[in-house]
C-alpha cells in the first residue's frame, strides 16, 4: 500500500511560485528524479494567509521516498530557501488506516 508524504513549513508560497517559474528546468529535473524513484502524485500548496508551504506526495512505499529525498536533498533545499523557509525540512510519512469509510482516489 502506498504512503503519503507531507511536509509543512513556515514560508512564502508566492516566493516559491516565483522561484519555480524562473527555474522550470530544475523543477522538471527534480520531478523526473522523483518519477524514477516511483513517485505516484505530487503537489505544492500555499496557505491562504501566505505564511506556509505544504508539499503532498504519494509514494509506493517509505523506501522509495527516502531514496529520492537522500539523492535530491541538495537540489530541493534551494526551493525552500527561496520560500524563506528557515526551519529544517522535516517530511512526515503517513500510512492509510483501514477505517471502512474510504472515498475517492479510486477507493
Amino acid at each position: 500500500m502506498s504512503v503519503i508524504m507531507s511536509l509543512e513549513a513556515a514560508g512564502d508560497p508566492k516566493a516559491l511560485e516565483q522561484y519555480a517559474t524562473g527555474n522550470t528546468e530544475k523543477m522538471q529535473r527534480i520531478l523526473e528524479a522523483a518519477k524514477r524513484h516511483g513517485l505516484i502524485a505530487h503537489r505544492f500548496y500555499g496557505s491562504d494567509d501566505g505564511n506556509s508551504v505544504l508539499v503532498l506526495d504519494e509514494w509506493p512505499d517509505r523506501q522509495s521516498f527516502e531514496s529520492f529525498f537522500k539523492e535530491q536533498e541538495s537540489e530541493i533545499q534551494p526551493l525552500f530557501e527561496a520560500a524563506r523557509v528557515t526551519a529544517k525540512i522535516e517530511p512526515t510519512l503517513w500510512r492509510e488506516l483501514s477505517t471502512h469509510d474510504a472515498y475517492g482516489w479510486g477507493a
